[in-house]
């Protein structure tokens, strides 16, 4: 039985969540719902029985002292209220944990049981993965759904993808079926640098998150620290000719692949994001680099439309 007391009635609440693991390359889904809690001051609420999914062999707990008293830490999956204020207020219900070792089907059940009692409108999982990606250009970053609807009103793209799965692909599924909408927001990681943090893949994943929920997302340090992790790489390849050599290619076949999206099209949905910034302040895009006019022609490798 769920118990939700000393949770305030929230408005047009959203569920975000994020799983460490093996859907979390970089770290950089579960530090995006991690920056969410921080900056908003979440207060946690509720937390899952790690008994009922993890293996403490794989996920070990740990120990720490407090005010001279031993203390466990156990691994689980922990949701935390954030109120977010505004012109048009949204309370977001954030969902971070470790992906876990069992019961796949019933952990999903019973966050389903908490969106549902909490009045949930829409469940946001975010996920990142190793591809064949540069450094150097802006992180893709893919949203799918399972719902041909949302995915034509949200402007996403209908999955259909077959193999092998995690727990974000099991949780959407879940979500499907039982009749509540459910986006998955997935960051592309170069595989070449994929350990842990990368602030660019977590930066990517929170400005796509922003446009998605129609919400101003504080972001702190993270531009920086983004910055800071691409000078930081640069320097690593420029000492390694061979990996010079490979992040050209990477470069030269994405930006050969992008070619077909410098349409009229493309070219429209950049400027209406544009527009619906500009009386808002500044946008995410534009926090990250010297302030630039909308495009009027063709796409060029500073272009952060392929984030859409």
């Amino acid at each position: 039985m769920i118990e939700l007391e000393g949770v305030p009635e929230l408005v047009d609440p959203v569920m975000v969540a994020a799983f460490e693991g093996w859907n979390d390359a970089g770290d950089a889904a579960s530090t995006a719902v991690a920056h969410l809690d921080r900056e908003w001051k979440g207060e946690v609420f509720a937390a899952l029985d790690a008994e009922d999914y993890y293996d403490f062999q794989v996920n070990r707990p740990t120990v720490w002292m407090d005010d001279g008293v031993r203390k466990i830490t156990w691994p689980t999956t922990r949701l935390s209220v954030v109120r977010v204020g505004g012109e048009k207020p949204r309370d977001l219900v954030l969902v971070r944990g470790i992906e876990p070792s069992m019961r796949w089907r019933s952990f999903c059940n019973e966050l389903l049981g908490f969106a549902h009692e909490l009045g949930v409108e829409l469940v946001v999982i975010l996920g990142a993965l190793l591809g064949d990606t540069p450094h150097t250009r802006p992180v893709p970053i893919s949203g799918t759904t399972s719902d041909a609807d949302l995915a034509r009103r949200m402007d996403l793209e209908e999955t259909k993808y077959e193999g092998p799965t995690g727990i974000v692909g099991v949780l959407q599924e879940a979500c499907t079926h039982a009749g509540v909408p459910a986006v998955s927001l997935w960051a592309a990681v170069p595989h070449y640098v994929s350990q842990p943090p990368n602030p660019k893949a977590t930066l990517s994943l929170l400005n796509r998150l922003e446009d998605l929920i129609d919400v101003r997302i504080p972001l702190g340090e993270l531009p920086e620290d983004a910055r800071a992790w691409q000078v930081g790489v640069d320097q690593l390849a420029a000492e390694d000719s061979e990996v010079a050599e490979y992040v050209q290619t990477l470069e030269e076949a994405r930006d050969t692949a992008e070619l077909p999206e410098a349409s009229g099209e493309a070219i429209a949905r950049e400027f209406e994001r544009y527009l619906r910034r500009r009386d808002g302040g500044p946008s995410p895009d534009d926090r990250t680099r010297p302030p630039m006019p909308p495009k009027t022609g063709g796409k060029d490798e500073d272009d952060d439309s392929s984030d859409d």
